[in-house]
């Protein structure tokens, strides 16, 4: 099945609406109102995301040689953090509003001067969203016609609050009240979440949920140098939770509180030519995207410019993703040098080196990271994946369908299985076996109620790529043929049992 070319734009409201309607994904704790920045996967959205995740593990780590698995523990050590610089640096920007009591991320919080006839006469503010600039452009406009302004009103610029002067502030409008003088300075504010181990509360039993599940690779560099028989160059990937308290939460599971990360860490001599492996990587990453199902047309690559890097980074390169919301990063690559060896080197007390046999020299070794959200991916799909089209049913009748055109190797449900008639025993008899058989092997569906039509239309929009009908030619006539129903094409042919099976190992791996 190939891919299908991207449909036309897609709005948050119908993806979110997709996701509770069809049970992919819930809001957490939403019988009591819900809780900001957290997601419940319901039983469509854990098959997705789990095939998400095997899909990257199978291609990562068991289709390489060169790299192995791990899984570290979500509450490690505190001196973990302190040493990777997440206890003293890893905070956003963040501003309160006064009057409202509302926090804001400073760097999702844009303004834009009024300026009439080449004069500033004014501010305007909006939070960051896929018409950013419309918003701003909008309150530009409003702010001229309440204040009966004569003049040409130049189109804005939008900026950030942190690129705000310190004599703006105080004229900048709260996005909660459209008033200016309430917001505060931008202060940082860490995002790590606190918790304590052990009886005591005191700070004795500090310790934080991991923001992110690189640092648990790092300090276990070692223990699988010694026990996994690996050789320069190669990687230790892992999968699993990570937690940021985000100040604002946003685009629905794009950035939430408690988030899937799959990441690898891929060790290389200090000598190595770093730039040539982390091309190969930005590369290797980018075709994996591809070969799950998101259209080409959709990403892009962003080059972080020197002067934003870490002072220890050699470079980093984000794969971009046209979400509905504006163009965002779904995939950073970073090299990294060897800096968070060395810290934890230095911070324990243990020597992170390898020993070259051909230079007779130990070294600690650089690294290329490749770091990705699970859930982005879950929703780049999604976005990319979903269509609304007019379509005629076997009566001629005009009718709009929804699908949802996601990759076989991720789909929810490989295969729906749908006797004709749910009164005519031969038919379902035969069509309860092939599920049975099926089951075995992959995420498959049995569904006997309604007219044939809307069983697809039911399967069209939680993304089966296939359809098999059970019919009276499949118990009639010889060849115990069935009748298999593509969802992209919406085309129809006679298929045979091991015909099937054949298809689904060569497009579901």
């Amino acid at each position: 099945m190939s891919t299908p070319a991207p449909s036309a734009e897609v709005s948050m409201e119908t993806i979110v609406a997709l996701c509770k309607r069809r049970g992919f994904i819930f809001q957490s704790s939403e019988i009591y109102g819900g809780f900001n920045g957290f997601f419940d996967y319901g039983p469509l959205g854990v098959e997705l995301k789990k095939n998400i995740r095997d899909c990257w593990w199978n291609d990562m780590v068991r289709r390489r040689d060169d790299v192995v698995g791990l899984e570290s523990s979500i509450i490690m050590h505190p001196k973990v953090w302190e040493a990777s610089g997440h206890v003293a640096g890893f905070s956003d920007p963040l501003v309160d509003c006064k009057t409202s009591k509302q926090r804001f991320r400073a760097d999702q919080l844009f303004f834009s001067p009024v300026v009439i006839d080449g004069k500033t006469v004014g501010y305007v503010s909006a939070l960051e969203s896929e018409r950013t600039t419309e918003e701003l452009q909008a309150a530009a406009e409003s702010f001229k016609r309440k204040k009966a302004l004569q003049g040409t009103l130049a189109p804005v610029t939008p900026k950030d609050f942190t690129e705000a002067r310190e004599d703006e502030h105080a004229l900048i409008p709260s996005p909660a009240t459209g008033e200016p003088g309430s917001l505060t300075a931008p202060r940082a504010f860490n995002m790590m979440f606190q918790t304590n181990v052990g009886a005591m509360t005191d700070g004795s039993s500090v310790a934080y949920l991991r923001p992110e599940t690189a640092q648990g690779m790092f300090v276990d560099f070692k223990n699988v140098v010694d026990t996994g028989r690996v050789k320069l160059p190669f990687g230790i990937a892992q999968i699993g939770k990570s937690f940021r308290n985000e100040i604002t939460p946003r685009n629905f599971i794009f950035r939430s509180r408690e988030f899937e990360q799959m990441e690898m860490e891929y060790f290389i001599h200090e000598d190595a030519d770093w730039k040539k492996s982390h091309d190969e990587w930005i590369e290797w990453c980018r075709s994996w995207l591809l070969s799950i199902g998101l259209p080409e047309s959709h990403l892009s690559l962003y080059t972080h410019p020197k002067e934003k890097l870490s002072f220890y980074s050699r470079g980093t390169v984000d794969i971009m993703f046209k979400y509905p919301f504006g163009v965002q990063e779904l995939w950073g690559i970073a090299a990294r040098g060897n800096y968070d060896l060395t810290q934890h080197a230095n911070a324990s007390g243990k020597p992170q080196e390898i020993f070259d046999e051909a230079t007779k020299k130990k070294f600690v070794p650089h690294v290329i990271e490749p770091a990705v959200g699970t859930d982005r991916i879950f929703l780049a799909t999604l976005c990319a994946g979903y269509a609304e089209e007019d379509v005629t049913d076997e009566k001629g009748n005009t009718e709009k369908r929804v699908v949802l055109r996601l990759s076989p190797r991720i789909a929810p449900v490989k295969v729906a299985v749908l006797p004709l008639l749910k009164n005519k025993e031969a038919l379902t008899q035969r069509a309860q076996a092939l599920y049975k058989k099926l089951q075995r092997r992959y995420a498959v569906f049995y569904d006997e109620s309604g007219a044939i039509g809307k069983r697809y239309r039911r399967q069209d929009e939680i993304g089966t790529p296939w359809c098999v009908t059970i019919d009276f030619d499949t118990i009639e006539k010889p060849g115990d043929t069935f009748t298999l129903r593509e969802r992209d094409s919406m085309t129809q042919k006679r298929i045979t049992e091991s015909d099937l099976f054949a298809l689904l190992e060569e497009q579901v791996y």
